[in-house]
């Protein structure tokens, strides 16, 4: 596996579509397509089993996850299932042990035939009372009883505070397994990927840009080198960047950015990467026009000889920023302004431009493509 996407905000969800996603028929073959080779497909198994013992999963959810599964393998990606939302056992890990040991039981069994491109994740981003040494003690629990049914499989599993690279060095790594990929979460700067999330108490302010200047990436590189160093410490264990993405309501431009150079960093250093999300709040695919965003499926997965050309001001609006074929020119328009002024009696100049670049009048410049680049209005 190399570059993979989340299906979110669907299995995880208390019941499929309370969201607003249902996972239909053509994502995969859309996925695929694209030229991703990896789903990674958060399921929230806790609200569809008993909280009796022995904490049976419901049959109906079991055939959906199955329908969900085979129409991935289907398109010979390789499938990641995890549990998802087990809100409970970050509340009280002791109480809810048993049940989490019985849910990897029923889970190792009914798929104990699959392909070997289906892979287990154990647990989404542990956190709260489930600390590092309790979570250790799950993790040995855990991959026992799936190694009763799987006894080859991939199994990933993560640090506990969300999957943070910072807590990395407490996590413990069953001895003598080979197929074990240990799995991170990205979403650094969180002033910026969350800015303006409803679900985050308190909400980051929108308006947060990320220009990638040189601290920018100093912070996003430190934290990367991180979990580098330490997978050396442990036999270079496969590293597996899980999730990563900037919410909706960041500037595309920023997003687009962003998105870019973490998925490029990870590759320098490589490390298997997996963008949240599909097609909701961070998606990278708009369901609705049933089409891909383009700008950021090209950061995604950048087609070569394209570069990303952007102009940024605070007074008006912009049009022309995208990807542009290198040695082209991309023509950057600039309207009014949010006070209603025409161009022309507000800009003075363009910041950034080259020797090849053109102004074509106050409101338009057409900039020569050799790599990627930022053009100011001021």
């Amino acid at each position: 596996m190399r570059r993979g996407i989340n299906i979110g905000n669907a299995l995880e969800a208390p019941n499929e579509g309370d969201w607003g996603v249902v996972i239909k028929d053509e994502y995969f073959k859309i996925i695929g397509k694209a030229g991703f080779d990896m789903v990674r497909i958060p399921i929230r198994w806790s609200s569809h089993a008993d909280i009796y013992p022995p904490f049976k999963i419901d049959d109906s959810f079991f055939r959906r996850v199955d329908w969900v599964v085979n129409k991935s393998l289907g398109q010979n990606l390789i499938t990641i299932i995890n549990i998802h939302h087990y809100e409970e056992i970050m509340e009280k890990p002791v109480e809810h042990r048993d049940r989490f040991i019985s849910l990897w039981k029923q889970i190792s069994e009914h798929y104990k035939d699959y392909p070997d491109a289906l892979y287990f994740e154990l647990l989404n981003e542990p956190h709260g009372n489930l600390t590092s040494s309790l979570w250790n003690e799950l993790i040995q629990d855990a991959i026992k009883v799936i190694r009763e049914t799987n006894p080859d499989r991939k199994v990933i599993f993560g640090p506990v505070d969300w999957n943070s690279v910072y807590r990395l060095e407490h996590l413990e790594i069953p001895a003598n397994d080979e197929n074990i990929v240990v799995t991170f979460h990205f979403y650094t700067p969180f002033e910026f990927t969350h800015q303006g999330a409803e679900w985050v108490s308190p909400s980051p302010p929108v308006g947060r840009r990320w220009t990638g200047a040189e601290a920018e990436r100093k912070q996003i590189t430190d934290e990367l080198d991180i979990a580098v160093r330490w997978a050396a410490r442990n036999n270079n264990v496969s590293l597996f960047l899980g999730e990563f993405g900037a919410y909706s309501k960041a500037d595309m431009t920023s997003r687009v950015r962003w998105t870019y150079f973490v998925a490029r960093e990870a590759e320098k250093r490589n490390i298997v990467w997996c963008y949240w999300e599909f097609c909701s709040g961070f998606g990278a695919y708009d369901p609705v026009k049933s089409e891909w965003r383009k700008d950021l499926l090209n950061a995604l997965l950048p087609i070569s000889g394209t570069y990303y050309i952007s102009v940024y001001t605070t007074h008006g609006e912009v049009f022309g920023s995208g990807w542009y074929n290198e040695s082209s020119y991309a023509t950057i328009r600039l309207s009014e302004t949010r006070l209603g002024f025409i161009i022309q009696d507000v800009f003075d100049h363009f910041e950034g431009l080259g020797p090849k670049d053109r102004v074509i009048d106050e409101g338009v410049v057409e900039i020569y493509v050799d790599g990627s680049r930022e053009i100011r209005a001021v």
